[in-house]
Order: C-alpha cells, then sequence, then structure tokens
C-alpha cells in the first residue's frame, strides 16, 4: 500500500502572510517522505465538514503548479476537479500543462461537482445533477481525444463543440497522466470508472467492499481490467501527540489492503507541525509498502 497527502485546510498559525511558505514546507517534507502523491480541493470556498466557507481556500490548479516547483518526486492532483468549473478543453491543457512542468507526475483526478453553494456565490457553471453527470462524460471522451497526439480533430458533443482537440506540447506521461474519478454512485459514477479511469476514490466507510464489487461489475460487463484499476481510498491520519496511534492506523490500513485498497489518501492532522508527516514517514510507510 502507498499513501498519499490531502491539503484541504490552509488555516495555520501564520496567517495568508507565511502560507505559501507553510506550504512548501510541508509540500517539501510529502516529497522527501516517501508519499506517493499530494493533492489539493478544487473548491473556492472552505466546505462545510473542514471549516466555514470564509476559511482560506487556494484555487486548485494554481496551487498545483506551485507545488510542482517546490516538489520533484510525488504525484500531484486535485481531489477532485469539479467538472463544470472550467471548460474541458481549458481544463485538459492545465492538466497537460502541470504533468509538462513537474516531469510527469500529474494524475487528473475529476469528479461531477457537487458545491451549489459556491458556484452561486462566484457564479460558475453548476447545471443539474444529470446534467453534471453528462459533461463530466465528455469531458472525459475530450480528454482521451485531447491526450492522442494522432487527433486532432473537431469534438462535437451534446454539450461540448471544440474546432480542433490540438494539444502542443502533449503530456509527458503516456499515453496521458492517468484518470481518476472520485465519487462511489453506483449506477454512474463507478460506470464511468470501470470505463475510462486508472484509478477511482472511495470512502473508507462501511459500504466499501460493496463499492468495490459494484465496481468489478461494471468492469465485468463493459470488458474492462478491474485489478488494472488503482483503488485508493480517502482515510485521516491522526497519529497522535508523540505517534502513539501508529499501530492502530497500520491496523486499519491492513484491513483496507485485504480489500483491495492500493492507497490511502487523506488529511494528515496537524500536518503544518510537520511532525506527523515525518512519524508516517518513518513507521507508517515502511510497515504498510
Amino acid at each position: 500500500m502507498k499513501l498519499g497527502v490531502h491539503l484541504p485546510d490552509f488555516t495555520w498559525p501564520g496567517g495568508t502572510q507565511t502560507l505559501g511558505a507553510d506550504l512548501a514546507t510541508i509540500a517539501r517534507a510529502v516529497d522527501e517522505g516517501g508519499f506517493d502523491r499530494l493533492s489539493v480541493m478544487d473548491h473556492v470556498y472552505q466546505i462545510g465538514v473542514v471549516g466555514p466557507p470564509e476559511q482560506p481556500m487556494l484555487e486548485g490548479y494554481t496551487a498545483l503548479g506551485y507545488l510542482a516547483a517546490v516538489t520533484t518526486r510525488v504525484k500531484l492532483l486535485t481531489l477532485v476537479t469539479a467538472v463544470t468549473y472550467r471548460d474541458p478543453g481549458l481544463l485538459i491543457k492545465e492538466v497537460t500543462t502541470l504533468d509538462v512542468l513537474s516531469g510527469g507526475r500529474a494524475i487528473f483526478g475529476v469528479g461531477a461537482a457537487w458545491n451549489g453553494e459556491e458556484s452561486a456565490g462566484l457564479g460558475l457553471f453548476f447545471p443539474p445533477t444529470a446534467e453534471r453527470f453528462e459533461r463530466l462524460e465528455e469531458a472525459l471522451r475530450i480528454a482521451l481525444q485531447m491526450w492522442d497526439a494522432h487527433d486532432d480533430g473537431p469534438f462535437r458533443g451534446r454539450h461540448y463543440t471544440l474546432g480542433r482537440t490540438l494539444n502542443s506540447p502533449q503530456s509527458i506521461q503516456r499515453p496521458h497522466p492517468p484518470i481518476l474519478i472520485g465519487g462511489g454512485g453506483e449506477r454512474k459514477t463507478l460506470r464511468l470508472v470501470a470505463q475510462y479511469a486508472q484509478g477511482c476514490n472511495l470512502f473508507a466507510g462501511p459500504e466499501l467492499a460493496h463499492k468495490l464489487e459494484v465496481l468489478r461489475e461494471h468492469c465485468e460487463r463493459l470488458g474492462t481490467d478491474y485489478d488494472a484499476i488503482e483503488k485508493t481510498a480517502n482515510y485521516r491520519f491522526d497519529v497522535g501527540a508523540k505517534g502513539e496511534n501508529v499501530g492502530r492506523i497500520i491496523d486499519e490500513l491492513g484491513a483496507l489492503a485485504e480489500l483491495g485498497i492500493q492507497v490511502a489518501h487523506g488529511r494528515v492532522h496537524q500536518v503544518q507541525d510537520i511532525a506527523p508527516l515525518e512519524i508516517l514517514a518513518e513507521q507508517v510507510i515502511p510497515a504498510v509498502a
């Protein structure tokens, strides 16, 4: 199993004046500690499960570009991109740019979007649920076409029309950066994972085994290799003040691994202190590798 660090909260003691430097310090600790990936949210307001909307929130792809510059090996992604916030042609250009400038470390994390409050607040496009899923599937088709170096022809879908899907420079990762779809919706989301993605992200809750079985069923219907899809799960890392929770974390990650989860990816409690990252790097990563 591999570990990933998710940064959903930028409310740190130094405030806005030191936010950039603090983020760089955290990112370097993640990079040097042997974590597999580092992610930010694609939100413009803070979300309710983390804090009030007024808390600091960085724009996702600008933040990832900064993280690419201060790291050398860790993979980078949003967990996950709200597909309706950017037209797909521009979005794939952004992911490709991240891949090129990071030396081939981008993951295209994407989902159907859900936050109506922030969309209304900043005037972002936010159609009804069914349409968002239609647009997600078209965006995935556009991504595959734009990452096909031999096809820069037009794309005409129900919601998007692109006159020429030129994408130069192409991504370093070939045939394209891995596509990771977030969410556990059984009828639509997991079907899209089976059809288009190289990875999924699910919640590490009591329904996890069932969700994985539903994904397997979609793969069987579509003729997709279930084992080739990387399974990731959200997990909150709280090592304790002096690492007293390490044993429990290792046991819980072992249980996830038995279900087939390959990456445990989530928020690290008190990440700004750096010590929790060091404990995870020194004690947990070797134990679960």
